[in-house]
Order: C-alpha cells, then sequence, then structure tokens
C-alpha cells in the first residue's frame, strides 16, 4: 500500500469527534501485525508495538477524529437543525453537500442557503444553530431514520493533485495517523531499548479527552504528538505557517520538552530529513497539550505536517511531507532508544 492509499483509506472513514468508530475499525486493520490493540473506555485506538518493562516507554499519538455537526433539533417540515462538534468555519456551511450517519444508515443532505433574490442582506454569515439540512424527507419519515444526536460530515472525494500533492476532507488529521503507522511499521522489527506504543486519540477536536485518557492508560515517560499545521497561502500571514514541501514542522513551546525538540532537530540534520519550525509562545492546541499534562507529566515533542485549507472539505499535504514525518519519527525513537533492525 503506497503512503497515498494510506492516507485515501483513513480519509474515507468516517470519524466525526465522538463517534469514531468507523475510522478506528479501519486504522486497527492498519495496524495489524505490529502489536495487541485495544480501544479504550473513550473511543481510542491503542496499538501496543513493543512492551519493556522497566524501561522508556514512548508514546506515538495523532486524533483520529474530525470536525463535524451534530443534530440537534428535528423541524416538523423535516428540515434539521445543528449544533458544531469542533472548530467549523461558519462561511463555508451554506450550500454545503453534508452526510447524515444515523442507525439506520447514511443519508446524503445539503446545507440549506436562501437565494440570492431573496436575500437583502449578504453580508450576514448566520451562526451554526441558524442553518438548517435538507435531507428530502418530511417530518414523520425524517424522524424514523434519523435521531437527535446523530453526526453530520462533509461531503467530499479524497483526490491526487498535481506536484506529489493530495486533496481529502479529513487530512486533518489522518495525515498525522499515517505518519504514525508508517513510523510504527518502521520501528516494529527493531530492537528498541523501551516500550513503544500507538494511540489513533479520540475527541481532539472538542477538547483532547482522548488522548488525555489514553496517556493515564498507557503512562508513557515520553510522547511524540503528530498534527497538521498551517500551510501557506497567498491569503495567509507567512510567519505562523509552514511550507508544503518543506518537511514536517518540530514545534517549539513551553509545554513541550526542550531536549526532545532539541534531539528531533539532531536527528533531522543528521539524517538529512527536511524540517521547519513552529514557535508557539504558549499551548499548541493540540493533544501535546493533554499529554504533557496527564499522570506525572509526560516529555512531549510535537511534529506537524503542513495542510493547507485547515477544517475545510478540500484540507491538501504533500506526500512527501507525510512520509519525512515518519522518517523522522521512526530516526529520533532509534536514535534515542536504538537497538538493531
Amino acid at each position: 500500500m503506497t503512503t497515498r492509499e494510506l492516507l485515501f483509506t483513513l480519509c474515507e472513514a468516517t470519524g466525526v469527534s465522538g463517534l469514531e468508530t468507523g475510522a478506528v475499525a479501519e486504522a486497527e486493520k492498519l495496524l495489524s501485525g505490529l502489536g495487541g490493540c485495544e480501544v479504550t473506555t473513550l473511543g481510542s485506538l491503542v496499538c501496543r508495538v513493543k512492551t519493556r518493562p522497566e524501561k522508556p516507554h514512548v508514546m506515538l499519538t495523532a486524533h483520529i477524529d474530525t470536525i463535524g455537526l451534530i443534530v440537534s433539533y428535528i423541524e416538523d417540515s423535516g428540515f434539521l437543525r445543528v449544533s458544531n462538534c469542533g472548530g467549523i468555519d461558519r462561511s463555508l456551511l451554506l450550500a454545503s453537500h453534508v452526510v447524515v450517519h444515523s442507525d439506520s444508515g447514511d443519508y446524503d443532505g445539503v446545507v440549506c442557503s436562501i437565494p440570492p433574490h431573496l436575500n437583502p442582506d449578504d453580508s450576514v454569515i448566520p451562526k451554526v444553530e441558524d442553518i438548517y439540512i435538507d435531507v428530502g424527507f418530511d417530518g414523520e419519515t425524517v424522524r424514523k431514520k434519523i435521531a437527535l444526536g446523530d453526526r453530520v460530515s462533509f461531503y467530499g472525494q479524497s483526490h491526487e493533485l498535481l506536484n506529489g500533492r493530495v486533496s481529502a476532507r479529513t487530512l486533518d488529521d489522518r495525515a498525522g495517523c499515517a505518519a504514525v503507522i508508517l513510523a510504527a511499521r518502521r520501528l516494529a522489527d527493531c530492537n528498541l531499548n523501551c516500550s513503544l506504543s500507538v494511540v489513533l486519540a479520540t475527541m481532539e477536536e472538542v477538547g483532547s479527552q482522548g488522548a488525555k485518557t489514553a496517556s493515564n492508560l498507557l503512562s508513557p515517560t515520553h510522547a511524540i504528538v503528530v498534527d497538521v499545521s498551517f500551510g501557506h497561502t497567498p491569503d495567509a500571514p507567512r510567519q505562523k505557517c509552514g511550507v508544503l514541501g518543506k518537511g514536517p514542522m518540530i514545534g517549539i513551546s513551553p509545554i513541550l520538552d526542550n531536549n526532545m525538540t532539541a534531539n528531533l532537530r539532531e536527528t533531522a540534520e543528521k539524517e538529512k530529513i527536511p524540517y521547519q519550525l513552529e514557535i508557539m509562545g504558549g499551548n499548541t492546541g493540540t493533544d501535546a497539550d493533554a499529554v504533557a499534562s496527564s499522570g506525572a507529566g509526560v516529555r512531549c515533542g510535537l511534529v506537524s505536517i503542513p495542510q493547507r485549507y485547515m477544517h475545510t472539505p478540500i484540507e491538501v499535504v504533500e506526500i512527501a511531507d507525510v512520509e519525512a514525518a515518519a522518517n523522522l519519527i521512526a530516526a529520533y525513537v532509534h536514535d534515542e532508544f536504538g537497538g538493531a533492525c
């Protein structure tokens, strides 16, 4: 399976925050053979790749959930009202194609949009709670097929673009999951002087509860968190963005372990792996914040994949950056806790 195929397999699986079971099931197939897998109480997928009692324990983690919506009310007319799961860009909602995930099946729908001929003020963007979803049913039929609390995801097909880039609706953070899986595969046959676990965590987009509880379960001494970060486009501030194709972004933040950060950079330079720096003056806005403060504290490093158009159905990454992130993680773990491979 190529990296592109791995990404598309992960991205096509359903996994809105709090209902990640479809994505977790797909990821468990991809981790099969690397170690024993289990699903935590809050739904995160844990794979114990290597168990070395009394040795350091390294956890590789990325979040598997994605942003979406949740059905909050059903109108007598059959239209659905929703609330957001995670950070939704309201400017993208109107006229979007969505999928409602119900126990009785998946139902295509569209977010309603007022025709410009009837809109007295097109400068107003409605709040999420003020939009409606049309699934084509009347109220009686909708209530038989769709329930309050059902999740709604944005429709979007995965595409291969030019220059080794791909577009998909859930690359945040299935790109990180792919990098973690690739790194774990590289390390599985190494005689490491540490325990090694993989966590694909739930609910990052709504508070990082999956990563925090998985960390409490495993009690790692070290963790490398993999997420996406901002990839530069002409309308984005350059100083806050990485560049696609220039390698993963190594995080520098007060919450992150200084030695791990320095050693990640040293490994990248030694192995000639391209990398960029991402500077944060406080928390990172990723699962690293929850992992670092779990239990008695965990030393954390952060590796991010530059991505364009975050939290949209057309997120874009460069495959080479995903592979470079995986290579960096594997090389770092081998250098720090090495053994023959």
